[in-house]
């Protein structure tokens, strides 16, 4: 088999084989395939797509390339749950302990934010002394005696993922709907939980810009799972304006244990309700959606669900000993309304990319994240403003620059009229 005769058979429209990608990605492993081969592959897929079977051979190639964990020693239904990525979007540090604290096995793998969107690891390792690097043993471990753990992935698991991401971020073929599918499915599937939660963002600060391609990844990850053997639900949600009012490690972090003692954002609060319902309904702790709802809002307006969040950080080293320092910043800058109206759209990118410049993320993987700064929005869309009213709060530790200013102007759309209200939750593919 040679892989130019694979490159070509893609290029001219045909499906590749199992055995054809098994090959290809076995062998540029192992170093045997080199990158300009791979990229012309990559591109091709880019190009003319997969269909449904080639992307599972694909994603199934990719998680065999390196360990699988093996939750099988632990009892009940494993559940995992993944975004594709937002601005503000701190569901994991809020679903996590609602989910856990039903008695839901919660062991996940998670990542790390680059560009304007926010990753979970990161948000973990603001809180002084807590650990994402755990080893198999001590993850494994956690989850028996807590139910939930969540940590950094090791370079053992799916190595053919960080090999071909690097490529595609260089070569331009990271906008590819099976090349995306693939990328995330292999990962979820290398965690080895039962039933995976997608929360698929659509909009402005996410990957999907429009619906049809939302759907489109939706369909082929939960077609993936299922030929996997695993039940998969996506959520097409919202994201063409930050989820809640905070962007930023330690400000994501606050509001996330805010939500979990009952005093979140609606948004996020809505969001982590019926998504945290479908993970406890999924591991078979309710008999009806319904009734895991009900729960849901009993376990944080209980405490309970903040009880387990705080539990989970300690068992991960962790330590918050006042939340009312425990965000500090050299200033605090408000940022006002240039005119009066109704606000009509908050552009997540942009507020995502004055964040990271502030410090708050990454551009590159080699950047360090300042886990202090960020932004606290004061409106959301639909709200009425009038000039001069506070937008949002900046909170930095350097010189704000002109840059940061013209891009949080620029994701203001406030209109004379009211907007019409766009759901929160737009589908869930099942």
């Amino acid at each position: 088999m040679r892989m130019v005769d694979i490159i070509e058979k893609k290029r001219d429209r045909h499906a590749n084989t199992q055995a054809e990608i098994r090959f290809a990605i076995q062998g540029y492993v192992e170093g045997k395939i080199p990158d300009y081969q791979m990229s012309a592959w990559l591109m091709a897929i880019y190009f003319v797509g997969m269909n449904d079977e080639e992307a599972y051979y694909l994603t199934d190639s990719m998680l065999h390339s390196g360990e699988v964990i093996d939750l099988s020693s632990i009892q009940g239904v494993k559940v995992d749950k993944h975004s594709t990525g937002g601005v503000g979007d701190k569901t994991t540090l809020v679903l996590g302990p609602i989910a856990a604290s039903a008695g839901t096995i919660v062991a996940k793998l998670s990542g790390r934010g680059l560009g304007h969107t926010g990753g979970t690891l990161d948000k973990l390792e603001s809180i002084e002394g807590c650990r994402i690097d755990l080893s198999q043993e001590a993850f494994l471990k956690q989850v028996k005696d807590i139910n939930i753990a969540i940590a950094g992935q090791t370079q053992e698991i799916v190595p053919a993922d960080k090999l071909m991401y690097a490529l595609r971020d260089v070569s331009g073929s990271v906008p590819s709907i099976p090349l995306i599918a693939s990328s995330i499915m292999s990962k979820k599937l290398a965690s080895g939980a039962d039933v995976i939660c997608l929360d698929v963002k659509i909009g402005d600060g996410a990957f999907m810009k429009t619906m049809d391609d939302a759907r489109i990844l939706s369909k082929l990850m939960v077609s993936i799972g299922k030929q996997a053997g695993k039940r998969v639900i996506a959520f097409i949600t919202d994201m063409n304006q930050p989820l809640g009012f905070a962007i930023g490690n330690r400000l994501e972090v606050k509001e996330a244990i805010d939500t979990l003692a009952g005093n979140g954002p609606e948004d996020l609060t809505t969001l982590c309700v019926e998504i945290g319902a479908q993970m406890i309904y999924q591991a078979q702790k309710t008999s009806t959606i319904e009734e895991a709802k009900t729960l849901v809002l009993d376990l944080i307006y209980k405490g309970k669900a903040l009880a387990k969040f705080h539990e989970f950080i300690r068992s991960q080293g962790g330590h918050i000993h006042n939340l009312d320092t425990f965000i500090q910043v050299k200033e605090v800058i408000p940022f006002v309304a240039q005119k009066e109206g109704y606000i009509h759209n908050i552009k997540a990118q942009s507020i995502g990319l004055a964040s990271m410049k502030l410090g708050g993320g990454r551009e590159v993987k080699t950047d360090i994240i300042d886990p202090m700064v960020g932004i606290l929005l004061h409106k959301k869309v639909g709200a009425y403003v009038k000039k001069g009213d506070v937008l949002l709060d900046i909170y930095a530790n350097k010189k704000v620059s002109s840059e940061i200013l013209d891009s949080l102007l620029d994701a203001f759309d406030i209109q004379p009229t009211k907007p019409t209200p766009s759901p929160l939750i737009w589908e869930i593919v099942s």
